[in-house]
């Protein structure tokens, strides 16, 4: 019998015949933390009284969620950071370098990996062929002081996707519709791997905004078989070596299968308060909102700002509507400034934001006011999310919520595009 993905991985690096089901011991070649997840992790690093890190170039701490510090506890939380990383010759990724997520993606994963992270989001990684996922702070610690960590091995979905995208219509979408299908618990502790003609002319971006919000359905991975797209993308970040072909077996066993048509998609959202509570952005055009936030690591990319800046170039926003733009990261800032991304913005009226998570957690940099509704590019939209559980949150893809600005309402970007 064949293997999946996750079987593979898993396979390799436990050095093992891993299958679904099996515990196994796995090496892992990144263990990670952010600044609101990583004093605890630190803590329960020290707790286990290991004075070393197995590999401090594969141990990494991100200044990501709080950028910059918007209180005294959450300075000194980054100063005890600062100061790990320092005594332990961890990498260190300073406030304004960008998301953990993004920055994993840009200069680490590669196909069959093992990356684990102190954010339930490390399932970014996913896209480019890593078996990426969250674990809690003290697995996390056990990952960085002993370089390996257990897993139950994962059974898989296989969710193919073939067809061609509507224009305006992309990645988010299908991943937001994907989540309607699934429910926010339908996929429980499963790898989703991603396969078909749609998924195997994705761009990089494309396929890590899917794998981002797998975790939304409940899953452990999402995963994508590495490819000439995969190769493109390490090549031009410099990480050409780290490739290699990676796909599940022909013969591999799936607990379910859903086929997916991407032709017949259209600008999809997900109402307050579940992401799984989706529904078609035309069922409700016209709902009044006051914020549009765009960014995050599941739509603050490259490919997102090029979408948003097409739709509002030589336009204005709605008076009534404020729209906050974080770039995922620093190369993002810099190539989407350079192309002129960033003034077509900003002409329209957006507040640009260093590169981190900014309002996506409800810290500062967008807190929502009570009754104001905001839509977001963000992977979340839980009461409260966004700093309030008296305002109301709306998922949708960067063009979507480009057009929204535009209007002061929901709006389905074909209709201004």
């Amino acid at each position: 019998m064949g293997k999946t993905l996750s079987e593979k991985i898993l396979s390799d690096k436990s050095g093992t015949d891993a299958r679904a089901g099996d515990i196994v011991i796995a090496r892992v070649d990144l263990a990670f933390v952010q600044d609101t997840t990583g004093p605890l992790t630190i803590r329960q690093f020290k707790e286990i009284k290991r004075g070393t890190l197995a590999s401090p170039q594969q141990t990494a701490v991100f200044l990501d969620h709080a950028i910059p510090s918007p209180s005294r506890q959450l300075s000194n939380d980054q100063q005890f950071l600062r100061r790990f990383a320092e005594d332990t010759g961890c990498q260190l990724f300073e406030g304004g370098s960008g998301i953990c997520h993004q920055i994993v993606a840009e200069k680490f994963a590669g196909p069959g990996d093992v990356i684990v992270g102190a954010d339930s989001h490390t399932v970014t990684a996913g896209g480019l062929g890593a078996f990426a996922t969250g674990m809690g702070s003290s697995d996390i610690a056990v990952a960085m002081a002993l370089g390996k960590t257990w897993f139950r091995v994962p059974e898989s979905f296989k969710i193919s996707v073939n067809g061609r995208f509507q224009k305006w219509v992309g990645a988010k979408d299908l991943v937001l519709h994907l989540i309607g299908v699934l429910g926010a618990d339908g996929a429980t502790y499963k790898a989703l791997e991603f396969n078909g003609s749609t998924v195997s002319s994705m761009t990089v971006p494309q396929r890590l905004t899917i794998a981002n919000m797998a975790v939304e359905a409940g899953a452990k991975v999402g995963i994508f078989p590495s490819d000439n797209v995969t190769k493109k993308f390490l090549t031009a970040q410099g990480r050409g070596h780290k490739y290699k072909a990676l796909r599940p077996d022909a013969d591999a066993e799936y607990e379910r299968s859903i086929i997916l048509n991407a032709s017949e998609l259209e600008p999809m959202i997900a109402m307050p308060h579940t992401v799984s509570n989706v529904t078609t952005v035309k069922m409700i055009a016209g709902t009044k909102i006051d914020q549009v936030f765009i960014g995050t690591c599941t739509n603050g990319r490259l490919e997102d700002l090029a979408a948003a800046a097409a739709i509002l170039k030589r336009k204005k926003l709605d008076p009534k509507v404020r729209l906050i733009v974080a770039p995922a990261s620093q190369d993002v800032l810099s190539k989407a400034m350079r192309i002129g991304y960033i003034q077509i913005l900003v002409k329209a009226g957006a507040m640009i934001l260093p590169p981190g998570c900014a309002a996506c957690l409800g810290v500062h940099q967008g807190v929502l006011g009570d009754s104001e509704a905001c839509i977001s590019t963000a992977n979340r939209n839980f009461k409260g999310r966004m700093g309030n559980p008296d305002a109301s949150i709306y998922l949708a893809s960067a063009a979507t919520a480009a057009a929204s600005a535009l209007t002061g309402q929901i709006t389905d970007p074909r209709e201004v595009a």
